[in-house]
């Protein structure tokens, strides 16, 4: 049985933000939970890290939606500088 993906699209900026830290509590639990004792799955720790790189990949997706002409151009200056190091 296939596990459904977190769908971060429909919502909204703060429920994204509110999703997150929600998210990122449980992971932090969950994680020392099977530090102290085990877990069932530890697999599931893997699946909470991704869906919390999910949110973080929707919320920067916004952002750069968000930024106007000029900040992308010097958003694209500065990548280019980046790479030339």
């Amino acid at each position: 049985m296939a596990k459904q993906k977190f769908a971060t699209a429909e919502l909204s900026d703060e429920q994204l933000a509110q999703e997150l830290k929600s998210r990122e509590a449980e992971y932090s639990q969950s994680k020392f939970d099977h530090a102290a004792k085990g877990i069932a799955n530890p697999m599931e720790l893997r699946e909470m890290r991704r869906n919390i790189a999910r949110i973080h990949s929707e919320v920067r997706r916004r952002e750069i939606s968000a930024m106007s002409a000029e900040e992308l151009a010097m958003r694209t200056k500065i990548r280019a500088r980046r790479r030339q190091k």
